[in-house]
């Protein structure tokens, strides 16, 4: 088992790769097959995964962003996401991982509270995005949102880097009781 890192590969030219992780197979594919239909003016790349570690025998392309995505159905996918951040470097938390909560629209089906999956991005100092995947609309917005964070991760927007949009994610959170 081997720790994710940041800068274990040269970056490609010109080419953005996101890594989505999470345990509903079907919603991470609607969710890719969004994205790769965005206009960008990188190469895009998508790659999709249950849990972390990846195996270490693949070839794969560096990772700009990792996006841990939490099922608010289901307690085995914070569970997964869980022991999947012990397979990732802590400087990936510099920007280039973020957590995405999908389901809170359906608040009567929900098994794990919002505040839960809060308290955890909080704990990691990671963005946490909400949004139903399963709503089409929803669904391609978000998709358009993390392709704009995922250039930004690869360094392909001039003058912001992964570490300036933290911040700006971070300082657009209203403050927790523990920060004042």
């Amino acid at each position: 088992m081997s720790v994710l890192r940041p800068l274990d590969k040269l970056p490609g030219l010109n080419t953005a790769t996101i890594l989505l992780v999470g345990t509903e197979d079907a919603l991470l594919q609607q969710l890719a097959d969004s994205m790769l239909k965005e206009d960008c003016a990188s190469e895009l790349k998508v790659h999709l995964a249950r849990s972390l570690p990846l195996p270490a025998n693949v070839n794969r392309p560096r990772i700009d962003l990792i996006v841990f995505v939490v099922n608010l159905h289901s307690k085995y996918s914070l569970q997964n996401t869980e022991e999947s951040l012990h397979h990732v470097d802590t400087s990936f938390f510099l920007g280039k991982v973020c957590f995405l909560a999908t389901g809170a629209g359906q608040e009567n089906h929900c098994i794990i509270h919002r505040h839960t999956v809060v308290k955890l991005a909080h704990t990691y100092r990671s963005p946490l995005l909400f949004c139903d995947l399963e709503v089409e609309g929803f669904r391609a917005t978000m998709a358009q949102r993390l392709v704009r964070m995922l250039q930004i991760c690869a360094g392909h927007m001039p003058g912001v880097s992964a570490l300036n949009l933290l911040s700006l994610l971070r300082s657009s959170e209203s403050p927790s009781v523990e920060d004042l």
